[in-house]
């Protein structure tokens, strides 16, 4: 699991094309639930609107699990395919577009909705600040007090954190580790220890 870009904050553009006017909000949204809740209430800003098209890619931009888009009543493949196709184009993860379309009376072919649609999302991409996500991985840590400083600082080192820890007899820690240097991250450890602690991965 690689660093990836994701938003950093919610952006909108937004353009009259042959008197449609086409505005398209990008948002940051964590999961498959999130990106449904921020087009529901893309949908409740603009209850006039004709369509509310939408696509997200809701994890990691190789996450094909967590796609999803929609045409809204546009002419299949016009809107939700040209969304999704831009925004994994980006490879931008964790984000939801939705282009909201107040209808003008002017039809515009099939072409015309495709560039439409997909070019409002390649403008709003434009404007997007991203930063790097770094996906964790969770282990679980018991070791003696002793050793606590030694796990505290590799943490430090390696960008990892503390989640939890309960002090009993010994400490039990539960840690998350940046997932791509886990195995590395593991290793060091053992060795750091002299084979005493042994990180096991939470489930």
């Amino acid at each position: 699991m690689q660093p990836y870009p994701v938003p950093a904050e919610a952006v909108s553009f937004s353009e009259e094309i042959k008197k449609s006017r086409f505005i398209t909000l990008l948002a940051p949204t964590e999961g498959v639930e999130a990106a449904k809740t921020f087009i529901h209430d893309v949908k409740n800003q603009h209850p006039a609107a004709r369509h509310h098209c939408w696509a997200f890619v809701a994890g990691a931009p190789a996450d094909s699990q967590q796609l999803g888009f929609s045409d809204d009543g546009e002419p299949a493949g016009t809107a939700g395919k040209p969304i999704l196709g831009q925004l994994m184009g980006s490879g931008v993860g964790e984000i939801t577009a939705v282009v909201v379309r107040y209808y003008g009376g002017i039809m515009l072919g099939t072409g015309g909705l495709v560039r439409a649609y997909g070019g409002g999302v390649q403008q709003a991409l434009k404007l997007l600040p991203v930063y790097q996500k770094v996906p964790l991985a969770e282990y679980k840590l018991h070791c003696d007090y002793a050793q606590l400083t030694l796990v505290e600082s590799l943490m430090q080192q390696v960008g990892g954190h503390i989640l939890h820890s309960d002090f009993g007899a010994a400490v039990e820690l539960r840690l998350a580790l940046p997932a791509a240097e886990a195995a590395a991250i593991v290793i060091r450890l053992y060795d750091l220890s002299r084979g005493t602690l042994q990180l096991q991965p939470v489930s």
